[in-house]
Parts: C-alpha cells; structure tokens; sequence
C-alpha cells in the first residue's frame, strides 16, 4: 500500500467521536516530535511555514515552500515508518496544473490543500473548480486533493454559500473539503450539505474538544498556524525568563 493510499483510507470509515487529527509542522523537527508522538498523518500550515522561514503570511517563494515541504517529509520518512505528509500550497502559484503535481510530487507530499481566493478575494468558483480538475486530471489518485473554501474568512457568513461551492469543487475531484473559519454552529449544516470529507479548522486544544467537533461533523482537523505560534509563545516565555 502506497503512503497515499494509506492517507486516503484515513478520510474514511472513522466514527463520528474520531475525527483524524492532523498536526501542523512548520519544520522538520516539529514534524518528528509530531510522528513520534503517534499522529498517522501531518499536514503543513502555509502561514506556520512562512513564519519558519521569516516571511509573512502568504509571501512565500514558491521554492522556499516547496523545499520545507520537502525537509518535512524527509524527516519523517527515514529511520522507521514513514509518516504521510500533506501540504498546505495556498492557491497554487500561479503555476500550470502539470507543474504543480510534478513539484508536489517532487517533494513526497501525498497531498495538498489549494484555496479558492487570492489577493483577498473569492475566485469565480466555476473557474476555480475548472482548474481544480485540470489538477487533478494530472494527478490523479497520486494526490489527496483538500479543497479550501474561503467564504467564511472573506465575509460570507451564509453556509449555504461554502456548500455551492463545496459541490462544484468536489464534481472536479476533490478528495475533502475545508470551509475555512466556519464557525462551530454551522458544522451540522455544512455536513449535511458536503459530500464526501470535511476538513475543520481548530485552535489548539484537548482530545475531548476534538471529539466534539467530529460529532458535529467534523471528518478531519487542522490547526492552520496555531500549533506554530503556540511553540514560539512557550520560546518567547523561555527568552523572558533569561532576562528577569
């Protein structure tokens, strides 16, 4: 079985108490203490990353991302178990679909996410969901394709909105769907409204809070930057203590 097989079969078949869980390494050694801790799958944070490597949110070099990536699944793939990797690829560059698969491949990555908004913007979503399929016409089962929708970040509250969308991206072929910063009350309607997976974001929390959301409908959760940003908090704490 391939490591993206093994990441696939992980959507599916859980129990609503169990959603998967997937940690967000901004770096190789926070990937390892992640995999080494038990967790079956990461998934990097794009805005984790770019803080790792002294950029802001959103500026990235296409390379530089692509080369963190790479390190991140590096670090977990050697000396035992490889641990399946996902990556947070904003919306794509602005490269060509072949392109975007072969550098994603490149990396080990066994998937990616891809937004459907730029410069804070929605795209039109017929056309977003048009370029959806051309990327996965190229990739195929080789990656696991996790569709952000940004309406609720971009000032569209209604859900009703996230599901029009969600249903275009997923007749492209997207394997998940992620309505980024929907609030907890509209999780029932959004599961009742997606087929397929559903990714919720989520700060930082305890396994109880986690169950609770998969019992909304929750399929998958990720933490964006939180878990990054809670690492340089206790960094921040240690550089205060050396000073007092």
């Amino acid at each position: 079985m391939t490591l993206s097989t093994t990441f696939r079969a992980l959507h599916h078949d859980r129990a609503a108490e169990d959603p998967l869980v997937l940690p967000g390494p901004w770096d190789a050694g926070s990937a390892r203490v992640y995999a080494e801790a038990g967790f079956p799958a990461l998934a990097t944070p794009s805005a984790g990353v770019a803080a790792s490597l002294g950029h802001e949110d959103g500026a990235t070099p296409p390379d530089e991302m692509f080369a963190a990536v790479a390190r991140i699944v590096r670090a977990v793939s050697t000396g035992g178990t490889a641990v399946p990797v996902t990556a947070d690829i904003e919306d794509g560059y602005g490269l060509a679909p072949a392109e975007l698969v072969a550098r994603l491949l490149d990396t080990g990555a066994v998937g990616c996410n891809l937004e459907d908004s730029a410069d804070g913007r929605l795209k039109d979503p017929r056309r977003h969901a048009d370029w959806l399929a051309e990327v996965k016409a190229v990739a195929g089962d080789r990656l696991f394709l996790n569709a952000r929708v940004d309406t609720f970040i971009r000032g569209v509250s209604d859900p009703a909105e996230a599901i029009a969308r969600a249903a275009l991206y997923v007749a492209a072929g997207a394997d998940c769907v992620y309505p980024i910063g929907a609030p907890r009350e509209a999780i029932p309607a959004l599961r009742a409204g997606i087929e397929g997976p559903i990714n919720v974001g989520a700060a930082p929390g305890g396994a109880a809070e986690l169950s609770e959301l998969g019992k909304l409908g929750a399929t998958r959760i990720t933490f964006g930057p939180g878990l990054q940003r809670q690492a340089m908090a206790a960094v921040g704490e240690g550089a205060a203590r050396l000073r007092a």
